[in-house]
């Protein structure tokens, strides 16, 4: 799972902790060939209690199902569609998961974590620039959630808006010392500003952090190559990728951020192991 999508997992299960939905209200009434929305909404408000069990057990296809019902009889709900809509993202169909979470704010524009979903959507989809402003809407209205930092810090990069990258990425580190993504993307920016050294201080903090993590140990690798210490390099290499493969493609690597300069010194090291 990448990174972003593993903060979508946080975030709706926190999100989850937040939704107070009202308990069934009456039995089904057979037989009726009409029902409005005064009836139908009781049990809108029970399928999306399923759905909130099912996330809980993580059943994500489960859940989506009886979400999606829930969209149908409880419409004004936001929390039907924030539910929803995280939920279409979970399970990689962005584009409708926007356009849920659009919906949840239309209906809780003051609601943060549904900014901060909306936010993250964005980026998944490349709109950088709403990412970023939805973002830093759901920041003004609650600033103590470090996963959103990063996610800022991220559009930012995206955006070669270096500076404001490493600000956010910071800020997530003052709300939470031991948030090693964001620690390992300043080491990302500061390899792109040709600031190796810097940058393989910030891959060593990350990796002191968690010291079985691929990612910062390859990045390590390829910046001690590329210096000319070629034989640690592909040592750490070697080790990097026994611990996680898939760092071995140059397409996962840039899915996870890094930039030109860092992937075509990886391509070298990658070269000769």
């Amino acid at each position: 799972m990448s990174k972003r999508n593993l903060f979508l997992s946080v975030l709706l299960l926190c999100g989850l902790n937040t939704i107070s939905l009202p308990v069934k209200a009456q039995a089904l009434i057979p037989y009726t060939p009409q029902l409005n929305s005064e009836i139908l909404d009781p049990y809108g408000a029970e399928l999306l209690q399923e759905a909130i069990q099912l996330i809980r057990l993580r059943q994500f296809d489960l859940a989506l199902g009886r979400a999606e019902l829930a969209s149908q009889l409880s419409p004004n709900h936001y929390e039907t569609w924030f539910i929803l809509g995280t939920l279409y993202v979970q399970q990689d169909q962005v584009p409708e998961g926007v356009k849920s979470l659009e919906k949840a704010k239309d209906l809780a524009p003051d609601q943060p974590e549904v900014l901060f979903a909306l936010g993250n959507s964005y980026f998944q989809i490349e709109d950088y620039e709403a990412s970023i402003r939805e973002l830093k809407n759901g920041l003004k209205i609650n600033s103590e959630v470090p996963q959103a930092f990063f996610d800022l810090g991220n559009a930012h990069l995206k955006l070669a808006q270096y500076n404001e990258a490493i600000a956010s990425y910071q800020k997530a580190v003052e709300l939470e010392a031991k948030f090693w993504p964001a620690i390992n993307n300043i080491g990302l920016v500061e390899y792109e500003k040709g600031n190796s050294n810097e940058a393989i201080k910030k891959w060593q903090e990350a990796l002191a952090i968690d010291e079985e993590q691929a990612e910062p140990m390859l990045a390590i690798a390829v910046a001690l190559y590329v210096q000319g210490e070629t034989e640690e390099g592909l040592n750490l290499g070697r080790k990097a990728l026994a611990i996680d493969n898939n760092y071995r493609d140059l397409d996962f690597l840039e899915e996870n951020l890094w930039g030109e300069k860092l992937l075509s010194d990886t391509k070298k090291l990658l070269e000769n192991l």
